[in-house]
């Protein structure tokens, strides 16, 4: 049963909470990988790595919005060519305005960037592997949407997604592209993922590396592990 917000006190916690879910694959590193949805991703994915002792990947995604209400997601794309958008295919008006005004192009770029800068892993480093996609909380689904319809192209050998909190009609909707999902809070009509955190701060490229980096040193060196 879901409680009030806050349920977490930072990425970090939560992402302890979620390796819980997940103790059977503890260990499993040689046919199992975390793969973080950046920026907000990495530090629960971290978490997990290393509780779960499991090697950390990023999958870059981005939503595509207005550039004067950038909160209000009109559609995603990620790698491959995937591009999702609001109501499907009745979404055909924002896909074309996006299109137009060079939105979509723009998150395309960023994205690239992204993938260059975290590291992404070519498709075929991930063919054959269970995959466990780790995101900070779900509202609208778009950016998970794209990750999991992008990922599934890899051909994985399983595809779970992993999140804290997740809207209760997106959850049944992404149900769909996965093999399991584990949400430790569904909720409602989830307005803000941020509200289910204690601290919800934007995090920095730089903030990004420095997880990832520890998270790789601690997975070649598990003596390095701090539990």
């Amino acid at each position: 049963m879901v409680t009030r917000a806050p349920l977490w006190t930072s990425r970090h916690q939560a992402g302890l909470a979620l390796a819980e879910a997940f103790a059977d694959r503890r260990g499993h590193r040689g046919d199992t990988t975390l793969v973080a949805l950046p920026r907000g991703g990495v530090p629960l994915a971290a978490a997990m790595s290393s509780r779960l002792e499991l090697p950390l990947v990023t999958w870059s995604v981005r939503k595509v919005a207005d550039p004067r209400w950038p909160e209000l997601a009109v559609g995603a794309v990620a790698a491959g060519g995937v591009v999702v958008w609001r109501h499907g295919a009745g979404g055909r008006q924002p896909a074309a305005t996006a299109t137009e005004h060079g939105w979509l192009r723009d998150q395309e770029r960023e994205r690239q960037r992204r993938q260059r800068l975290f590291g992404d892993p070519p498709g075929d480093r991930l063919c054959g592997r269970h995959l466990i996609v780790v995101d900070d909380g779900i509202a609208t689904g778009m950016t998970a949407e794209a990750a999991l319809l992008s990922l599934r192209r890899v051909g994985p050998a399983s595809l779970a997604l992993a999140v804290p909190v997740v809207d209760r009609q997106v959850a049944g909707v992404l149900g769909r592209l996965v093999d399991h999902v584990e949400a430790l809070a569904v909720v409602s009509d989830l307005q803000a993922v941020g509200l289910w955190y204690g601290h919800f701060e934007q995090l920095s490229d730089r903030q990004v590396l420095a997880l990832l980096e520890a998270a790789r040193r601690a997975c070649d060196h598990p003596h390095l592990r701090h539990r």
